[in-house]
This record gives C-alpha cells, sequence and structure tokens, in this order.
C-alpha cells in the first residue's frame, strides 16, 4: 500500500484546473495479473506508483533510500489527441536517503508531464521516467534498474528479485474501504538482492544491500472518512517478509478492511485481515518543520503466530515536505527490527510510511519557514 492515495488525489482537481474528471477505471475484484505486462504503466486507471525503498551498506556505512514514481491521471478523455502538450497526465518522483552514519536525511522532487519526452510510463514495457531519473527493466526482462540524483546526492542501482512478485489482497484487490472501487491492484517484490552506487558529499560508494518494490494502481481508492495510514514492510534476517497497513478513520478508529500479508522464505503469500494483526506505537516525533506529531516507535503483533517484533526508526526525522501544486507532507523512514517468535529471537529490518498526520494538503504558504527550505 503505497505513499499518499489520499494526498495525490488531493492535488488532482488543482493539476486538472478544478474541473470535473470524467470516469477512469475502478480497481474490481477478479482482476488477473500477467507479468511482465503488468510491471509496466495502467493509464485506464487515476493514479499509479513505482514505489523503491531499501537499505545499503558501503563498508562500515548504512544507508535507507526510498525512490517512487508517481502517475495521476488529469482526463482520459484526452489521452488520443496527438498534441505533445495536451494536458492528461502529470508524472513526479521522490528521492529520500537516510545517512545513518551522518545522521541525515535528505530528499528531492521532480514534476513534468508527459510533454516532448519529459516524463513517461511505458504502457508494454516497465518504463518509467521524470526527466533523468528513471527506473525500469533491463534487457534481461528480470533486473530492475534505477537512476536518480539530488543536488547532493545520487543513487544508480541493479536490482535482482530473489523471490517471484506477491500479489495482496484477496481476488485480485486489495480493498481500503467498503464499495465498489475502493481498492487497488497491489503487486510487490518483497526482497531484490540489490548493487550499485551512492554519490554523496563528492564521494562514489560501491552499495550492496536489499530493496522492496511495490507497484500499486487504481481509482477512487480510499472513502472519505478515511484521513491517512499507517503502512509497515519487514524483511526478517530469516528469508520471510510482513506487510501491514492501517487505514486511519477521521473519528479516530481504524478501518476494518486494514489488511496485510505474511511472505514465506519459499515466497508463499498468507492474506491477513486485521483481526489477524495488531500494531501499537510506543513513542512519539513531533516535526520541527511541521509541527506534526508521528507515531516513533512500534511493537507489532501477530498472535496466530506467536510473533512479536519492536520497529526503531534509525533517524527520527525522516519527514518529507514537499510545497508547490505536488504539495504533500509524509513521513517514510528505515527502522530497524528485533523481536521474538515462539521464544525464539528474530532480527530484520524494513520501512514505515505515515500519511495524513499533517491534516490537509500543504503548499508552500501554509507551512512554516523552515519546511520550504527542504
Amino acid at each position: 500500500m503505497r505513499p499518499v492515495w489520499t494526498l495525490l488525489l488531493a492535488a488532482v482537481p488543482a493539476l486538472a484546473g478544478g474541473a470535473a474528471l470524467p470516469a477512469f477505471r475502478p480497481a474490481l475484484p477478479g482482476y488477473a495479473f500477467h507479468f511482465p505486462r503488468d510491471h509496466a504503466s495502467h493509464p485506464e486507471f487515476q493514479t499509479e506508483w513505482w514505489y523503491y525503498t531499501g537499505h545499503l551498506a558501503a563498508g562500515a556505512r548504512r544507508f535507507g533510500y526510498e525512490l517512487t514514481f508517481f502517475r495521476v491521471g488529469l482526463d482520459p478523455a484526452r489521452r488520443p489527441q496527438t498534441s505533445a502538450w495536451t494536458r492528461h497526465t502529470v508524472l513526479f518522483a521522490h528521492l529520500a536517503l537516510t545517512d545513518e552514519s551522518g545522521r541525515r536525511f535528505l530528499y528531492e522532487q521532480r514534476v513534468s508531464r508527459p510533454a516532448l519526452g519529459l516524463a513517461g510510463a511505458d504502457t508494454a514495457d516497465y518504463h518509467v521516467w521524470v526527466e533523468d531519473w528513471s527506473a525500469g527493466l533491463a534487457g534481461d526482462g528480470r533486473t530492475h534498474r534505477l537512476v536518480a540524483h539530488g543536488a547532493s546526492f545520487a543513487l544508480a542501482l541493479a536490482l535482482t528479485p530473489d523471490k517471484p512478485p506477491v500479489i495482496h489482497g484477496e481476488n485480485g484487490v486489495s480493498l481500503k474501504a467498503a464499495g465498489a472501487g475502493h481498492a487497488s491492484h497491489y503487486v510487490s517484490f518483497t526482497r531484490l538482492a540489490t548493487r550499485g552506487s551512492v554519490v554523496l558529499g563528492g564521494d562514489t560508494l560501491a552499495v550492496t544491500g536489499g530493496s522492496w518494490m511495490d507497484h500499486e494502481f487504481g481509482s477512487n481508492t480510499l472513502a472519505g472518512a478515511e484521513s491517512g495510514w499507517d503502512w509497515f514492510s519487514v524483511q526478517l534476517d530469516d528469508g520471510r517478509e510482513l506487510m501491514l497497513y492501517r487505514l486511519r478513520r477521521t473519528d479516530g478508529s481504524v478501518e476494518p478492511l486494514s489488511s496485510g500479508t505474511w511472505i514465506e522464505r519459499d515466497g508463499h503469500a498468507t492474506h491477513l485481515p486485521l483481526s489477524a494483526w495488531n500494531v501499537t506505537a510506543r513513542a512519539s516525533w513531533k516535526s520541527p518543520h511541521t509541527g506534526a506529531t508521528y507515531p516513533a516507535r512500534w511493537t507489532v503483533r501477530i498472535p496466530g503466530r506467536d510473533l512479536e517484533l519492536e520497529l526503531t526508526p534509525v533517524l527520527a526525522d525522516q519527514e518529507l515536505v514537499f510545497g508547490g501544486p505536488i504539495g504533500v507532507v509524509y513521513w517514510e523512514g528505515s527502522v530497524r527490527v528485533r523481536g521474538r517468535e515462539h521464544d525464539r529471537s528474530v532480527t530484520g529490518q524494513g520501512y514505515v510510511e505515515l500519511t495524513g498526520y499533517t491534516g490537509s494538503r500543504p503548499g508552500l504558504d501554509d507551512l512554516p519557514p523552515d519546511a520550504a527550505r527542504r
């Protein structure tokens, strides 16, 4: 379940000039995935993203990273038109680096539209780009290649899946609320061997590690009563993975259709309804940039597996703050994982995403001066 469905859809009316949007295809039960085709773009759905997070090492130095490409449809009726300047889609991308040794968090954004090749997402083969940032499959049809750079850092990575893709939810859909279409089609590579380079502070570092990749697409996903979500991905050192998402309602309750997926070492996936797990926040962190208060440490329990995990951020401040027409704010951070299962210790690493903790979608004028410089 990936970042910012609510934040993205809040941005769409402004990007479309306030006009009413025509219908996009809803995500409905019975969808049959076909790979590698379904790694590519689905412009008949309004919102789509390709989302990578991971943990990298260069000797004793440790890094977390995020690279995400978002596609938001503005007007499907205009897509067949021939003008290169037709306003039917916007694409943007987020890049973030958690430098554990340097105790700092860096991030950048790119925004463009598919005019004259400035940005795009292929529909036949997986290749998405925003200016000179890109993600896609290499010629072998298996290796993912990522390239992106900020003002002071850059990534160039090759990722090879250690497991087959996992389809989340049931009957081809990951439900987000009651009612037809309040869902997405959601697939992940939960463990990818990763190698490449990180450029930071003038140094080019050869890195290795592991990554997680999400691809999600749908239309009209969240209900009006939902204010945001907490999303958790965990890669245990013994080769198993866990994904959970908890949708928060405006009245403080949790959406009953929140769910997750448990993935075994051999790639077998089990759907986890909300009744099968619980998450408890143990601490909080107040952002000096936006004033938002986020949960900051979590206990995850799956009673049926006698599993309890403690997730601790490697840095408190891993908040991304973007103003302007794609003004979104969320916390997306690397976490360490420790716990027990049947009285045996387990360890691992993961990522947590927190949306909706700042209230309405801000622009630069709504944020403190410090936020604008980030």
